[in-house]
């Protein structure tokens, strides 16, 4: 019998994207190809001996490196997440009804087609087939839904005799959810609903949901803020079970408590907050020492000595991870037991605090610092503006001590812009609501010295606590902790901005960090009170990148500090209270818990995300409030700005109000007009004239719809 020679099996049916799928899942472990054999899931001996071959072609096309014999591991993770034909990331929907897919260690995303989404929702992880690539940008089709991302949607129901569907709010939703009549749940045309998808079979139009919510009829106030948070999928109300653990809290001060804290009761303390603020989670206490020296006391509410990991209200917080604050309301991340009552620091009470208290000179310079717990009885609540009195005027009670704290504020705030800090002073508004959450006017919120001195010392908190712990001389390994960071920015939004300001006459100069920053800060000082000026700031923050949370400290490049983190909200802000708990057991010279830090950077993603979500319901809030503003005023002529230019129109924003809205391409009348992405504009084919980002224009109200949140202006 002829003797067969042995072949090398071909692991053919393993493609090179679900190779460096194992890979990009382990960036920083090395597999030898039996290993990754069994990550595959390949068991037959051919295959797994060919399998190492395959490794080697790979190391040479330098998707692999080899840190050791026998031994692979993934090259660049960012460059390799979709090498092949097929691979797995989120989908984030566009109005149109088209996607891009976005991959977790890759910075390049895959455009999919309206006709291609396969029933995707926004958020989805989905699987994809790459159809386009190489020099063009990635193009491909949705061919499997690993998992779906958010299933309930808000919107307005309509119900008819056979059927009812829900239009939803939400611009990445493009069709209309079908409701049985049996799921509607008392629901009726014209409510405002929260509707859940149940199904949505491959050969259907619209997929089917069942009505789990009904917040009221649509155009009603409360109906309306209800669905906005909804939309976003964050809470509007606490469960009672939450409400009744935090209504059990004991809020009694023992002696034995108090023995293990410095007393700050008998130094003069107080708190500086907004004139409707009822959660005041830091105040600041100041008196005069030897030496010619200051002794400057920032404190905290000790929330984590109320708030115990894994209790119930601990994991409520989590979920929430921050406060939400909305035009008309506020949702607190603690039950208001905890973040009126029991936390916030009110005068004339006891108050259990976490303190960073420095003692400096006359000219702001750090001599020592103290971090600890501490108690206090703040001596009274200040408003911004009665602070500002005392700055101003030099007269009212603790005037002193507030102007001295001012004068080192200023000291603080100098020597961190001549540092590298970036100086952005945007215009900002706020409505003022009548008893039924009504605007009836518009006003500046304009920031005082008395705003930028509590800023200051918030800040250097955070700063000295996030040094602290990140870059002691003596530290021997890398301590677990939370920083907020601010990436760089993207070198091609700079030169889009440099490219834009230069039509007003501005120049930014582009090279180093410190050229960058302070070229910036000089453009930002030189627009101020220019007509321009709202345009170009809203620009400028637009280039930055988005500061997040996250263990991996790169530092914070707007506010150019090498460590900074987030101490003096924990009220309002889950990773404060994570910062709390660690710090006080690195303070006692310990080390945390796994229970503390395992998952730490998934916690910090998770209060990223929420922060995102928080911000854009308050956008949406905002936005309500402002068609609600102008709905009676249709028909007014208003002076505006043009803010951003697309393809299918330009929005203006009213230099009376800051309200935005939107002209239609399709009511200029008077030429053809096509958009110039390179110019900013939307230029006429036949008389040439354009309509610039930054341009000063006149409309007219056209419509101001409530439901839509949508204004519609036309050129006067």
């Amino acid at each position: 019998m002829p003797k067969h020679n042995k072949k090398t099996g071909n692991p053919k049916n393993i493609s090179l994207s679900q190779i460096l799928r194992v890979f990009n899942k382990y960036p920083k472990k090395s597999f030898n190809y039996k290993q990754l054999a069994k990550q595959l899931g390949v068991s037959n001996l051919g295959q797994r001996s060919g399998l190492e071959s395959v490794l080697n072609q790979m190391v040479n096309k330098k998707l692999l490196i080899k840190p050791k014999p026998g031994k692979f591991q993934i090259a660049n993770p960012k460059k390799s997440s979709f090498t092949e034909s097929s691979s797995i990331g989120v989908i984030d929907m566009i109005a149109s009804g088209a996607g891009y897919v976005k991959f977790e260690n890759s910075d390049t995303d895959v455009y999919v087609p309206k006709d291609k989404t396969f029933h995707a929702l926004h958020g989805d992880t989905v699987a994809i087939h790459l159809t386009h690539s190489g020099n063009r940008k990635p193009e491909g089709r949705v061919i499997k839904i690993i998992k779906r991302g958010n299933t309930r949607y808000t919107g307005i129901l309509s119900v008819s005799k056979d059927f009812a569907f829900l239009a939803t709010d939400s611009p990445r939703m493009t069709t209309d959810i079908f409701i049985p009549l049996n799921k509607l749940n008392g629901a009726k045309s014209g409510h405002k609903a929260l509707v859940n998808i149940e199904t949505w079979p491959e050969d259907a139009k619209n997929p089917t949901g069942k009505v789990v919510e009904i917040f009221g009829m649509a155009g009603d106030n409360d109906a309306e803020i209800n669905a906005i948070l909804h939309g976003h999928e964050l809470p509007s109300s606490f469960p009672k079970n939450v409400e009744a653990v935090a209504a059990e809290i004991d809020t009694s001060i023992k002696e034995s408590e108090i023995a293990k804290r410095r007393d700050f009761r008998k130094i003069i303390t107080f708190t500086i907050d907004p004139d409707d603020a009822k959660d005041f989670d830091d105040a600041l206490s100041i008196r005069k020492i030897q030496n010619g020296l200051f002794e400057i006391g920032v404190h905290i509410a000790d929330v984590s000595h109320y708030v115990v990991p894994g209790s119930k209200i601990d994991e409520e917080a989590y979920s929430r991870a921050t406060s939400i604050y909305l035009v008309d309301r506020v949702i607190p991340m603690l039950p208001e037991v905890l973040s009126n009552q029991v936390c916030s620091l009110r005068p004339n009470e006891e108050k259990l605090c976490f303190a960073a208290v420095f003692e400096m000179n006359e000219n702001a310079e750090i001599k020592s610092e103290w971090f600890g717990k501490t108690i206090i009885s703040s001596d009274r609540r200040f408003t911004y503006d009665e602070a500002q009195e005392r700055i101003d005027n030099g007269t009212g009670e603790f005037n002193e001590e507030v102007k001295t704290l001012n004068r080192l504020a200023v000291k603080l705030r100098k020597r961190r812009f001549e540092s590298g800090s970036i100086e952005f002073d945007k215009v900002e508004v706020k409505f003022q609501l009548d008893e039924a959450g009504n605007p009836i006017s518009v006003i500046p919120k304009v920031q005082k010295a008395s705003n930028k001195l509590i800023e200051e010392f918030m800040l250097l908190a955070n700063k000295r606590v996030a040094e602290l712990i990140g870059k002691p001389a003596n530290q021997k390994k890398i301590r677990p902790f939370v920083y907020r960071v601010h990436d760089s920015p993207d070198i091609d939004k700079l030169k889009a901005f440099q490219a834009f300001i230069k039509q007003f006459g501005y120049e930014m100069k582009l090279g180093s960090r410190e050229m960058i920053t302070a070229s910036l800060n000089a453009v930002l000082k030189a627009v101020k009170g220019k007509p321009e000026a709202n345009l170009i700031e809203t620009l400028a923050i637009r280039t930055m990148a988005k500061a997040v949370y996250t263990t991996k400290n790169i530092g914070h490049y707007g506010l150019s500090f090498g460590h900074y983190s987030h101490f003096t909200s924990p009220i309002r802000r889950y990773p404060d209270l994570i910062v709390h708990r660690l710090l006080e057991v690195y303070l006692a010279n310990n080390s945390p818990d796994n229970s503390m830090i395992l998952g730490l950077e998934d916690d910090c993603k998770h209060c990223s995300e929420q922060e995102r979500k928080a911000e854009a319901a308050e956008r949406d809030s905002i936005k309500y409030k402002q068609v609600q503003y102008l709905q009676d005023r249709v028909g007014h002529e208003f002076t505006g700005v043009i803010s951003g230019v697309t393809t299918f129109g330009f929005f203006v924003e009213l230099i009376e109000n800051k309200c935005e809205g939107l002209v239609r391409i399709s009511s200029l009348d008077d030429d053809h007009y096509t958009f110039d992405k390179d110019n900013f504009c939307l230029r006429g084919r036949r008389y040439k004239d354009s309509y610039n980002l930054g341009d000063r224009v006149n409309v007219i109200i056209k419509s101001a719809d409530v439901i839509k949140k949508q204004l519609d202006f036309v050129i006067a």
